[in-house]
C-alpha cells in the first residue's frame, strides 16, 4: 500500500470509521518504510512517518533484510516516540524487491528471518508490540508460511499476519485461505491474521468463520473505499451495516481526501497523490470519460471542484462497485538472487536490498 495509506488516508479512513460507527476500533498502519532510510533519516522517509495528531495507536510498517539495522531503526522508534506499534512487512512480491533478496523472498532463509524478528522485539524493549506479516511462500514449490509463523512467535512477536498467495502469484487469481487456517493450527501461542480477497464486511466474517483466524487485514480492498472499516467494524460487532454511500456521499470523502493530502504534501503534490484515487473512487458510477481524465489530472482544490460539481450526487452506490480493487496482473516465476533456494539456513544479509526509500 505504499503511496496510499500515508497520513492523510489514515485520517480519512478513522474519521468515516468514527462518523459511522461512533467510535475507532481499527488499527490504520502507515505505508512502508524502509529501515535503513529511516535510521539515515532520508527526508522523505521521515515525512512518511508522518501521524495525525490524535492518531491513536500510531503503527509504523518496517522493510528490512538486515537485523542490525532493524535494532538500530526500532530502537529510534521507541527512543525518539515515532510510533506505538512496530509491523516488519515480508510480503512484498515485486521483481525489483525479490531479486535481491528482500520482501516475500527472504523468509525462505529461515535463521536471517529468525534474527531480523529478534533484533525487533529486542529494540523495542516491551515498549511496543512488535508484529510480521508475510506471504505463503516464494511459490508452490517452496512454501515458508508454518516456519515463518512458528519463529516470529518464539521470537516474541505479537501477532503474525498471512497474505495467503505465494510471491509467484502476486496479486493474481484468489487467496487461499486453507494455508491462513493450517497457520493458525500451527501456530497456538500469538494471534493469526488473515490478509488476502477483503473486499466487504462479509468477507472478513466469512474469512474468520473458515480459518479460525483471529482478525483480519485489509491491503487493497479499501482502495477507493476508506468506508470500508466502519462496515468491518459494524458487522464484527453485530451491527447493522452502514448503507453504501451515493455518489454525493463519495465526492465529499473525496473532497476531504484531497483536503488532506494537500495540508500533508502541499496543493502541487497533493493533487498529484489524489490522481491515482479517482478511478478507484468512481468505478462503477456514471462519469464520462472526459470528466474521469479531468479529474485524474487536477491540478488544484477549485479545479477539483469544479469537476466534482459535475457529478450527479443522486446515484446510487453502484452493484458493480464492489469486488476486488487495484492491481492484480498475472502470476510469474519469482526473481531471486543466484544461488538464493540453495540453503535456507544461510543468514547472510543480502547486499543492496534495503536501497530503497518506500520498501517497494
Amino acid at each position: 500500500m505504499a503511496g496510499v495509506t500515508n497520513v492523510a488516508f489514515r485520517t480519512l479512513c478513522r474519521e468515516l470509521e468514527e462518523e459511522k460507527t461512533g467510535s475507532t476500533a481499527g488499527l490504520y498502519v502507515c505505508e512502508m518504510v524502509t529501515a535503513r532510510a529511516l535510521v539515515e533519516r532520508h527526508p522523505t522517509t521521515m515525512h512518511m512517518t508522518t501521524f495525525g495528531p490524535t492518531e491513536t495507536p500510531r503503527s509504523l510498517q518496517l522493510y528490512t533484510v538486515d537485523p542490525a539495522t532493524t535494532y538500530d531503526a526500532v530502537r529510534m522508534i521507541i527512543d525518539e516516540d515515532i510510533a506505538d506499534h512496530i509491523d516488519l512487512n515480508f510480503g512484498c512480491p515485486v521483481p525489483k524487491v525479490t531479486r535481491k533478496g528482500g520482501g516475500s523472498a527472504l523468509p525462505y532463509k529461515r535463521q536471517l528471518f529468525r534474527q531480523i524478528v529478534a533484533a525487533a522485539v529486542r529494540g523495542a524493549g516491551g515498549k511496543a508490540p512488535v508484529t510480521v506479516k508475510f506471504r505463503v511462500g516464494i511459490d508452490d514449490d517452496h512454501h515458508t508460511h508454518l516456519d515463518a509463523g512458528r519463529i516470529a512467535a518464539e521470537e516474541g512477536a505479537a501477532a503474525v499476519a498471512l497474505h495467503a498467495r505465494t510471491a509467484a502469484q502476486r496479486y493474481s487469481g484468489e487467496a487461499d485461505w486453507s494455508h491462513i487456517a493450517a497457520l493458525k493450527e500451527h501456530v497456538t501461542t500469538v494471534p493469526v491474521l488473515g490478509n488476502g480477497d477483503i473486499f466487504s464486511a462479509q468477507d472478513a466474517v466469512r474469512m474468520m468463520a473458515e480459518t479460525g483466524c483471529d482478525g483480519v487485514v485489509v491491503g487493497r480492498g479499501c482502495l477507493g473505499r476508506p468506508w470500508l472499516f466502519a462496515e468491518l467494524s459494524a458487522h464484527l460487532n453485530g451491527r447493522e451495516i452502514p448503507t453504501p454511500p451515493n455518489l454525493g456521499e463519495v465526492t465529499r470523502i473525496m473532497r476531504r481526501h484531497l483536503e488532506l493530502l494537500i495540508a500533508h504534501h502541499g496543493e502541487v503534490k497533493g493533487c498529484r497523490e489524489i490522481r491515482k484515487h479517482i478511478a478507484w473512487y468512481l468505478r462503477g458510477f456514471p462519469a464520462g470519460s472526459d470528466l474521469r481524465v479531468a479529474m485524474a489530472t487536477v491540478t488544484s482544490l477549485d479545479l477539483f471542484d469544479e469537476h466534482l460539481a459535475q457529478l450527479d450526487p443522486t446515484v446510487p452506490f453502484p452493484t458493480d462497485g464492489e469486488g476486488p480493487r487495484g492491481r492484480q496482473g498475472s502470476p510469474g516465476a519469482v526473481v531471486l538472487p543466484e544461488g538464493w533456494l540453495d540453503d535456507p539456513e544461510d543468514d547472510t544479509v543480502p547486499h543492496g536490498a534495503d536501497v530503497m526509500n518506500s520498501g517497494g
